[in-house]
């Protein structure tokens, strides 16, 4: 590929392990992970600044594990609304009654399930959290221009200020956003509906105030509404007019008020959108991996884009920093592809579905204002615990155990905690205020009733670190005596012995896993059965 820059002037190589394209959340999260593993990385951003606009606003159960786990959880709920705007109202305008509504399932209230509370938040308010999670360089102003693969890294050209500057990085992280230059670089398919819909955003002032009726959405038959920041600020949202540059914004949002509501409209920023909706292909290309919208564009509509965006990172970054300090083998982050694109597909579909269920309630509305609405699905529309929490991998950084996994009966909203391999390790407290998923970090985690049985085969080169369980915690995650459960640096099982296997059953576990070799080695062998 010919950069574009290339009549501009070049200043020499700057290497790093890591380069991270674009300062999103999902590319300001990887460069937090990353640094907690102590894995240098560039990150570099094509605009100026943080994103001054609002953007994606709620923050699942999961996203805030991930953030407990960085140690910031507390400063992104310090920002965050109370968690009574946890709910989303439906009504004919701002100012009418609700016709329906429902609850954010794990942001409203607790959930015995996590030790985290979800958030809503605006992505501005997130942004500079996730900012100073990590003290690695950022360049904002520096556009990624052309990208090639070479042997053991890849040569990025940047442009900033008109200079080109190259930069040697043994992998990349792209998460450039829907429209990702890096995917179309890479030749990249994706597939899914695309485009839906264009949107515009308007966000204004004005003196709203719902303290007795709080919500963090409120969809109307005009548009939909979303409280800002705590302390004020609105947004509106709909479809973009057909001719755009000649709309009054300003009666458009006071016409979605409704008759009640007669307020002056300070309009302060107007943003045209498009909806996408899809998935990527792939997740990888040789030594650049893909992450967040740049492989799956997920309607708004659920919260769920950010939120699986989040978890893409949580899950590559403990496997490039594996490779990156020799304790892993490359053929760990195929993995990452195995594991996160079913997830992906899972959720568009869902976001899609939810989509058109709205949108079937607003017409609806709009067809017969004076009879009742009914919305069945609302509760399953935000009791999504079952695809949050409930996600499984199948892959070679797992080692199933032979057990079955529980079957719910709706696999979206109903979650069945379980320590199956391939399955986030259900949480329990052990003490007041901790949980067994504070105990998770930048290493795998042994956990065992049974110390003295494991005690003589820990080793290797692996990060690990072995806790000791009550006989009643232990059997929670069904194990007997002399049993354990791996769990993996994301929080995922990666192996379980229900009783003490026979042999260097551990040692070799951790090795298949980082190998990326699991289809390679007999269950049997690891488990001693």
């Amino acid at each position: 590929m010919v950069s574009p820059a290339a009549q501009t002037g070049t200043v020499s190589d700057t290497e790093v392990p890591v380069l991270i394209v674009g300062g999103g959340p999902v590319g300001l999260t990887a460069r937090a992970l990353l640094g907690r593993w102590g894995v240098r990385s560039l990150l570099v951003e094509k605009y100026r600044e943080l994103s001054p606009f609002p953007r994606s606003r709620l923050l699942n159960v999961r996203s805030m594990e991930i953030f407990r786990q960085l140690g910031i959880a507390g400063r992104v709920a310090a920002a965050a609304f109370a968690p009574e705007y946890a709910r989303v109202r439906f009504r004919e305008t701002l100012g009418a009654e609700d016709f329906a509504s429902a609850p954010m399932l794990g942001v409203h209230a607790p959930v015995p399930e996590s030790p985290a509370l979800g958030a809503v938040t605006s992505q501005d308010r997130l942004e500079p959290i996730l900012l100073g999670a990590a003290d690695t360089r950022v360049r904002f102003g520096a556009e990624l221009v052309d990208l090639a693969e070479e042997t053991d890294h890849v040569v990025a050209s940047l442009v900033d200020d008109g200079t080109e500057r190259k930069v040697r990085a043994r992998y990349v992280i792209a998460a450039d956003g829907a429209n990702s230059t890096v995917r179309e670089w890479l030749g990249i398919d994706t597939l899914g509906p695309g485009a839906v819909g264009s949107f515009t955003t308007v966000v204004f002032n004005a003196d709203l105030r719902f303290e007795n009726e709080p919500g963090g959405a409120y969809f109307t038959t005009h548009g939909s509404f979303t409280p800002i920041y705590p302390e004020g600020g609105w947004a509106w949202f709909g479809p973009t007019p057909a001719e755009p540059r000649h709309a009054d914004w300003r009666e458009l949002v006071t016409r979605a008020l409704g008759p009640g509501i007669e307020l002056p409209i300070d309009v302060l920023r107007v943003q045209h959108w498009v909806m996408n909706a899809f998935v990527a292909s792939r997740f990888a290309a040789g030594r650049v991996l893909l992450a967040g919208d740049a492989v799956h564009a997920i309607p708004p509509i659920g919260g769920l884009g950010m939120n699986v965006g989040l978890a893409d990172v949580h899950n590559l970054c403990w496997k490039l920093a594996g490779v990156l300090h020799g304790w892993a083998g490359p053929g760990l982050l195929d993995s990452y592809q195995a594991e996160r694109l079913p997830v992906a597909r899972e959720t568009l579909e869902l976001a899609v579905a939810n989509s058109q269920l709205v949108r079937r309630v607003q017409q609806q509305r709009v067809e017969r204002p004076e009879a009742p609405v009914e919305v069945p699905w609302t509760r399953r529309y935000f009791a999504q615990l079952g695809l949050v929490l409930g996600a499984a991998y199948e892959s070679d950084a797992v080692l199933p155990d032979g057990s079955v996994a529980p079957s719910a009966a709706d696999p979206v909203t109903d979650y069945l905690p379980t320590a199956r391999p391939g399955h986030r390790l259900p949480h329990q407290w052990l003490a007041e205020g901790r949980s067994t998923l504070d105990i998770l970090g930048e290493w795998f985690t042994l956990l065992t009733a049974d110390l003295d049985c494991w005690r003589g085969r820990v080793g290797g080169a692996a990060p690990l670190r072995v806790t000791e369980l009550t006989v009643e915690q232990a059997s929670h995650y069904e194990l007997g005596p002399g049993g354990a459960v791996l769990v993996r640096p994301d929080g995922y099982v990666a192996a379980r012995w229900p009783d003490a296997p026979a042999g260097d059953a551990l040692r070799s576990a951790i090795s298949v896993v980082t190998s990326g070799a699991g289809d390679q080695v007999a269950v049997a062998d690891l488990t001693g059965r």
